[in-house]
Formats: structure tokens, C-alpha cells, sequence
């Protein structure tokens, strides 16, 4: 996927972009595991590896934000931007979560 630049959105636009990449990113996730408990392991490990993939996106735009503010530059906090990085967060957990969940079926062959 190709880089988003921060310098080209409003505050409210990179709130959504984090939202949007990690709610992609979680459906992905769960549709992962989901795939996997119906014997489609293939299809399984493309949805976590596509689910990897946005949610880097987003990691992307929140480490963005970070370097900026740790550059001096002051980040205006909201209400907004508090929920995307929840869901960046809670996405994140969960990835880790089904990734591990996965391997314990795959070493129990369930």
C-alpha cells in the first residue's frame, strides 16, 4: 500500500485513516480465524497477512503523528483521535491474540 503523508490531511482525516486501517485490518482478522475454524487454512493466512497489511498502514499514520510531535510540533488532541488510537490499539492485541490462537490449533492439528 502506498504511504499516506499526514501533510495532506486534516486532523479529522488522519483520526479516520487510523480507524479506517485498523477496522479493515480487524475484520480481516477475525475473518481470519473464522476461515480457519472452517478448514480454509490458505484463505485464512491471506486474510491475517492483508489484515498485517493495514494495520501497518495505520501503525504508519500514528507513528507519523509521533515523530511530529516529538519534532516539537503540537498535536491537537480530540475526542476523535483518542478513539482511532483505542481501535489502533485493541486491533493491534487482537492480531497478536488470533496470531498466537492459530498456532495452538495448528500444533493441537485442530
Amino acid at each position: 500500500m502506498e504511504k499516506i503523508q499526514l501533510e495532506n490531511l486534516t486532523e479529522e482525516q488522519v483520526s479516520f485513516q487510523i480507524i479506517l486501517h485498523s477496522g479493515t485490518a480487524r475484520s480481516k482478522i477475525i475473518q481470519s480465524l473464522r476461515e480457519y475454524r472452517e478448514g480454509n487454512l490458505t484463505q485464512s493466512a491471506t486474510l491475517l497477512q492483508e489484515g498485517e497489511g493495514d494495520l501497518q498502514v495505520a501503525h504508519d499514520i500514528h507513528f507519523q503523528m509521533i515523530q511530529k510531535e516529538a519534532g516539537g510540533e503540537n498535536t491537537p488532541f480530540s475526542l476523535l483521535l483518542m478513539h482511532a488510537e483505542d481501535h489502533l490499539m485493541s486491533t493491534l492485541t487482537m492480531k497478536e491474540l488470533v496470531k498466537e490462537m492459530l498456532e495452538i490449533f495448528k500444533v493441537k492439528n485442530l
